[in-house]
């Protein structure tokens, strides 16, 4: 795989994950100087977790259970106080968290899915969107069927020059029925299913070009 596209992507969206963390460890550092309970109710959940990990080591089977059920009894008792400060401050409870762009994968660009890791649909709308641009399909409002000029390409045929029984004017013609059959009938149910498959390929291919060696 090519790296320096990818890796260039990849370092965008590590630097704006450290934005929206950064962001939220401010947002949380300056409520805290408001209300600082809420830091003692997080030492108070962190504590209770570690001595009950401690105790659990040497706790015999049937002790390990009841340990288990105080330490979620406790911490949602202290969650739920919590929260309730937090909502009295007009805040939402999740205030503290980070306000990442793509609540999927966390501007990692990747999720698991099934045990693995893949490309999230997010990343995919980049690569996309690179070769959108590189395809000059952005100059569509001034490139399109409505601005074709046919006149543009000789009607004079000449096998030896162009490799066609055909005149370029015609050829162009051909090309462009059979382009504008294609998205007149895109939608069409009995196309749908091969349309699928070729933008598949298409984007594929699109993808492997741009970073894949």
């Amino acid at each position: 795989m090519n790296n320096s596209l990818l890796k260039q992507l990849l370092t965008e969206y590590n630097a704006k994950r450290n934005i929206a963390i950064d962001e939220a460890e401010e947002r949380k550092a300056k409520l805290l100087e408001v209300n600082p309970k809420i830091s003692e109710i997080d030492k108070e959940l962190s504590k209770i977790s570690i001595d009950t990990s401690r105790n659990i080591i040497n706790a015999k089977p049937e002790e390990k259970t009841k340990l288990l059920a105080d330490l979620k009894k406790k911490s949602n008792n202290l969650i739920k106080e919590k929260n309730f400060i937090i909502k009295e401050l007009f805040k939402s409870t999740d205030y503290f968290e980070p306000n990442f762009e793509c609540k999927m994968c966390k501007d990692t660009g990747f999720v698991q899915k099934n045990g693995k890791s893949e490309i999230c649909s997010c990343l995919k709308q980049k690569i996309y969107d690179i070769a959108y641009n590189k395809s000059n399909m952005g100059n569509l409002e001034f490139e399109n069927f409505g601005t074709f000029n046919i006149r543009l390409f000789s009607d004079k045929e000449n096998k030896e020059k162009y490799k066609s029984d055909i005149s370029p004017r015609e050829n162009m013609n051909l090309l462009r029925e059979k382009a504008n059959n294609f998205i007149q009938n895109f939608d069409d149910p009995r196309r749908k299913k091969f349309n699928f498959f070729r933008w598949n390929w298409a984007w594929k291919n699109v993808f492997n070009k741009l970073y894949c060696k």
